[in-house]
């Protein structure tokens, strides 16, 4: 039976491992309930031809045991009526279904084994699939709210990136402030200069020579004949 050489894999799965080494457990989930509710149908429709083998085994086997007693009861018949050669008889046919018996013997014992494993099987993809079906909402509720705390990530890390940037041109708006204001306190102090020059200059005219000055600046000139 194919479906028995599958029943370690089956019973060894382990749904939290599988889940830890998934990439998207959402559509891994999804996946796996898919595969165990199709291994489902394959395991309900083999369980149920091996318990009928299973039955059928054990029918033959306990026929072949009344079979036997029988046999053995008419054995002792005919030993209590004197008649040993018919006792003969009834004994050597118990001997071939003690014979037969084994067979019918080894033959329920795999039987029963494989229904027993096949009954594990159905019970534990029963399990399986209640607690995936179970937990299923829930799962796919904290991957849904992992990536959206993933895009805030990115959202904060953009953030993070203006606020540097801004930073920036905060140094660069100080400097240029800084080169504005010396260029302006350069310009006022030239102006100052300037300013000074011609008061200075202003003032030298506006003063008032006194009489002996121009009494002597008359006198130079007359001998000089200037006048």
């Amino acid at each position: 039976m194919g479906i028995i050489s599958r029943f370690k894999d089956i019973m060894s799965a382990n749904i939290n491992a599988l889940l830890d080494k998934a990439e998207d457990p959402a559509k891994m989930i999804d996946q796996y309930l898919r595969n165990l509710e199709s291994d489902l149908g394959k395991v309900k429709a083999e369980t149920a031809s091996v318990i009928a083998e299973e039955t059928r085994c054990k029918r033959n086997l306990e026929e072949c045991k009344e079979e036997i007693e029988k046999l053995q009861k008419y054995a002792q018949k005919a030993v209590m009526a004197g008649n040993d050669n018919d006792a003969r008889q009834f004994l050597n046919q118990k001997q071939q279904y003690m014979t037969k018996k084994e067979g019918l013997q080894q033959a329920y014992d795999l039987a029963a084994a494989n229904a027993g494993k096949m009954r594990q099987m159905h019970d534990k993809l029963v399990k399986d699939i209640t607690e995936l079906n179970a937990r299923k909402d829930a799962i796919k509720a904290k991957i849904a709210v992992a990536k959206t705390q993933e895009k805030l990530n990115k959202i904060g890390a953009s953030i993070e990136g203006a606020a540097a940037n801004m930073s920036a041109f905060d140094k660069m708006e100080e400097k240029a402030n800084r080169m504005l204001d010396e260029a302006n306190a350069m310009a006022e102090l030239n102006q100052t200069q300037a300013e000074s020059d011609i008061d200075a200059l202003m003032s030298k005219y506006d003063s008032a020579p006194s009489n002996e000055v121009e009494d002597e600046l008359a006198a130079l000139k007359a001998q000089m004949g200037l006048n």
